[in-house]
This record gives structure tokens, sequence and C-alpha cells, in this order.
């Protein structure tokens, strides 16, 4: 059997397929019994958080195992395997073994170094101890996982290279400012009780909010988590629980909202935030009687272009040497295209490339075909579609295009951010059309991971690097002379059973032996039996706890004629005790 993994992350899938392939409670459950029931897998576990998917796996077959998973990856995740498959990774053995240690120490996750994901590997093994999905391999395997982790906490400086999935969305919140001076007396609603909005409610507590709501579908989850939070040694906030129906209302009394709930739908919608941002901030006035902006210094009967360009409404044109008159277009110093916008039907491109007009402009038409980019008169010969498609222009729109860079449109400017959403949710609890709201700052997964794409590692990671690679090489040693054990107890145990028949033996030859005597006999016979054994059997150990060390356990096998059965009974009932140890 060997360890295999499948999964996705944030790292390997954008944020919308890791948001439509996540799993539920009740899913994951149902992952797990379906692939410990499926033929390559004998163990499995599943680490599933608000940025990756990994199914864990103790297979026979690598490549049966790897289809095996993948499959039923897709068929829980609900997106179809041909879409989901150019996004999975799979680990094998060690490389199965560096990954998972790497994600415990914190390397793999979004904001590298942060310590959360270590509970969410505890709850992964007592999940699967629960199901009893977790044998052997995979207990020993996530048990290491959590010791690497707090090693690498505890040895080296990994927590300053980043922080918490909620402490960064909230100096992203904080846009650069501190986040104690942004988050002092706002009032903050936490959707959602579980681990991650516990963590959001206790950060924004110690980060200085005048009040922190909680708002669960359970209800005595969020007074537990208010009751906690008021009664906390090293903050002083106001605490309290609301039901979920209350969230429209707190929505108004919030500036800042963080939702990480396992809805499968929208907790907060764009209409929902909208209405809870209007009246709380001053929106300008619609632009009354016209669809475009008014006219400077309050000209009526101009439009914008004809402020840029200098031109009348409905004049042909207004710089000094612009030809006004089509007819005499021969003699001038040409024309100009504006090539921002498309006029009288014809793209601005295909007009801009046969003309422009510039002051005292002396290049011919030859001359620009030999100098592209130049702008010069239209030659009568040469031009004469250009010239053509200029008087049609004028014709239809009354004004001659002219070629001004135009000025940039003015925007009105955004207002300031009134409310200040975090969605740590995966699949997304607030709808992602909020970052459009004026008076709202939303910060999501996707935005989270876009700002960490960048940010700069300390370092701490190489000494952390060396940590996982150490472990790595130890848990592969231990596992390898681990896998030789059944061979050995099965020989010691034939040992005992020659030891034994002897005994019987010697009884049956010797009926009236003193019982002193059959003591000391046996004694002795056992004696010489274990040191016999003793030297080859540690030795066999340390060999096949090197690489390629696998052999040995076959040459045992076959230099003492040992039984397979015997072997694989052992291993099973070994496998069976680690199942039947329960959650760690």
């Amino acid at each position: 059997m060997s360890l295999l993994v499948v999964g996705l992350s944030h790292r390997s899938a954008p944020v919308s397929v890791l948001e439509r392939a996540s799993l539920n409670a009740d899913a994951q459950v149902k992952l797990l019994q379906d692939t410990v029931a499926a033929e390559p897998a004998a163990e499995a576990a599943l680490l599933a958080t608000c940025n990756r998917i990994e199914l864990y796996a103790d297979v026979d077959k690598f490549h049966a195992g790897v289809a095996e998973l993948s499959t039923l990856l897709a068929q829980h995740s609900g997106v179809g395997l041909e879409e989901l498959t150019p996004y999975l990774y799979v680990h094998y053995e060690d490389r199965a073994v560096h990954h998972l240690f790497s994600v415990a120490c914190g390397l793999d996750s979004m904001v590298v170094g942060e310590g959360q994901i270590l509970g969410q590997i505890k709850d992964s093994l007592n999940r699967a101890q629960e199901l009893n999905s977790a044998g052997r391999l995979l207990n020993d395997l996530f048990q290491q996982a959590l010791r690497v982790g707090k090693r690498a906490h505890s040895e080296t400086g990994i927590d300053r290279a980043g922080q918490s999935l909620v402490t960064f969305g909230l100096e992203q919140l904080a846009a650069g400012g501190e986040v104690q001076t942004w988050a002092r007396g706002k009032k903050a609603l936490v959707i959602g009780a579980g681990s991650m909005s516990s963590l959001a409610a206790a950060t924004l507590a110690r980060a200085g909010v005048a009040e922190v709501v909680i708002a669960n579908r359970t209800q005595d989850r969020a007074e537990r988590l208010a009751q906690i939070l008021a009664e906390g040694d090293d903050t002083d906030v106001l605490a309290r629980a609301v039901p979920m129906e209350s969230v429209p209302v707190e929505l108004t009394r919030a500036d800042v909202a963080v939702s990480c709930t396992g809805a499968t739908g929208l907790v907060l919608t764009a209409e929902s935030v909208a209405a809870a941002v209007e009246g709380r901030t001053a929106t300008p006035s619609a632009v009354a009687d016209g669809d475009g902006p008014p006219a400077p210094d309050g000209e009526p009967g101009r439009t914008a272009g004809a402020e840029r360009g200098n031109l009348p409404a409905t004049g042909l044109g207004g710089e000094d040497g612009c030809p006004l008159d089509l007819s005499a277009v021969q003699g001038t110093a040409g024309f100009s295209v504006l090539g921002e916008a498309a006029v009288a039907g014809m793209a601005a491109a295909d007009l801009e490339q046969h003309a422009a007009w510039v002051d005292n402009g002396t290049v011919g038409g030859a001359q620009r075909a030999a100098r592209p980019g130049t702008a010069g008169p239209l030659d009568p010969a040469s031009d004469a579609d250009a010239i053509a498609a200029l008087a049609a222009t004028v014709a239809a729109v009354g004004r001659i295009p002219e070629r001004r860079r135009p000025e940039p449109a003015d925007e009105p400017p955004r207002p300031e951010p009134v409310l200040f959403l975090l969605d740590l949710a995966m699949p997304r609890d607030i709808d992602a059309a909020a970052h459009r709201l004026g008076g709202v700052r939303l910060v999501d997964i996707e935005s989270l991971a876009e700002a960490s794409a960048g940010a700069p590692m300390a370092a701490d990671v190489d000494q952390v690097r060396r940590i996982v690679s150490d472990e790595v090489a130890a848990f592969g040693a231990a596992l390898r002379a681990a896998h030789i054990t059944p061979t050995v107890v099965a020989l010691r145990t034939m040992a005992a059973d020659v030891v034994a028949s002897e005994i019987a033996r010697l009884d049956g030859r010797l009926p009236g032996l003193d019982d002193k005597y059959r003591a000391e006999i046996t004694q002795t016979v056992r004696r010489v039996v274990d040191k016999l054994l003793h030297a080859p059997t540690v030795r066999v150990k340390q060999l096949a706890a090197e690489p390629g060390g696998a052999g040995y356990a076959d040459a045992l096998r076959t230099l003492f004629d040992l039984d397979p059965e015997a072997v694989a009974a052992v291993s099973r009932a070994e496998d069976s005790t680690e199942k039947d140890r329960g959650p760690a």
C-alpha cells in the first residue's frame, strides 16, 4: 500500500472553481465513505478548507488510485471530471508526505506562515477517525504533520512571515493602515460561529472595536461565542448574539461585517448590501434634463466633444488652417481624424489610417507610407478614398472630426467606504457584485489571493523548509521500518510456536520430568531462540528504514518460509488497532 493525495487549491485553481468544488459537511462524510469503499483505497482522509480540497488515501495501485480519487472528487463536488482535471494535482509517497508537512507549516497557505491550518488538519484527522476511514498510515501521517507544524512555529520565526487569513483580510480592509487604528470604535457584525468566525470575532475584539454582534443559525452557539468575548480578560468589548433573521437590520448598524458560514448560497446579496448602505453616504444628484454631464461654466448648447475640440456643436471646423469648404480640399493643408470614436458608420481606425491634419504639415501621402505614424496633408491623387470618406463624414455629422487626444472623462469620486465587508467563506457568502457599490469595500477570498501573490516571504521560510525535508526523511524511514514489522512479528511468532512444539515433544519423551527442570529447560530454549533472532531482526529493521529497504521483508519471508497469510494477519490486526484508537 502507498500514500496518494489528489486535490486542488488556490495555487492550482481559480477561486471560481474552488467555490464550485467546495463540499459541505455531509458531502465530506459521504466522500470519505465512498473512498474507503472503492477498490484501490484502504484508508482515506479529507482536508477541506476555504482554499483547498485534498483527498488522502492509502492505495495499492497508483494509476487506478488517481483515477478513482479524481472521479470521486468530481462526483461529490458537482464539477465535471473533464472540467476539474486540469486543476488537480497529484502527489505520491514521499512527495505526498512532503506536501502535507508543508501545508501543516503554512508554507502552502494563501498567507504564508499562518497557523490556523493546524486546527484544520486536526479536524480532518478527527473526522477520519470517527468514520473509521483512517488506519495506521493516515493516523501516523496526520499526527506527525501536526507535530511538524508545531515544531516549525516553535523553532523558527515563520509566524513573522504571515498571519491568519482573518488578520490578513482585516489589513486589506484597512487599506494599508494600522488595523487597530482602523478598527477602533467600530461596530462589527460576524456572521457564523465556526472556527474561522470565532477567530474573526476575537481578532476584532482585540483590535478595539466597540461592539461585536454574532449572528448564527444555531442560536446557542452564537450566544456562547458572545459570552466568551464579553468575559475575555484581554478585551473590553460589548458582545451579543442575534438570530440570522436580524442580519439585514444589524447590517445597517455595522461598520464592518465578516461572514464565514457553510451556506451553499449567498448570505448577503448585492441588493441587501446596497439597502444597508443607503442613506449612510451622500450620493451625487443625477444630472437633470439630459443624459450627459452639464456643460463647463454652465454654457448651454455645447457638447463635451465640442468643448474639448473648441468646435461649435454644428460647425465644420474651428482651428486656424482647418478647411471649411470640402471643395477646396485639394488646396488645403488636409483634414484630421478623431481616432477614439467611429463616425458616420465608419471605423475611426479606417479614417485614421489614411488621413490626419496637422498645422503646417508638409508630409504627403507617399511620404506617410514610408514614415508610418507621421501626419501630413492629403495628396489628391493617392488619397482620393480618404477624401471621399471625410466628405461623407462631414455630410453625416455636420462637422470635421478633429484629431486631438480626448481629455479624461470626469468621473465622480468614489465615496469613502462606510461599510467594510470581509468574506472568508467558500463558496462565497457575499455577492461579488458588492465590489461595485459606492460606500462599500469588499475583501473576499479572490481578492485575498491576488493581494497575497506578491507578499514577501520571511528568511525563516528556508529554515522551515529544511525542517520539512528532515521530517519527511524521518517519516519515510519510520514507514519503511514499520513495513517490515509484520514480517518480524510473524517470524517471532513462528519461532515461539517451534519452541512450544519442542517442549511438548519433550514432555512426551520425559513424562516424569520434574516441573522445576521443565520450566528451566523451557526458559533456556526460549533464550537461545531470542538471542539467535535478536541481531538479525534489529539489523533488518535498520536496513529496511533506508531507501530501497523494502526488499528485506521479502528476503525474510523467503529465508524462513513464512506464511504470507500470517504476515497479512499481523498487518490487519495492527490496522484494526489504529482505527479503533479514536479521535486524537
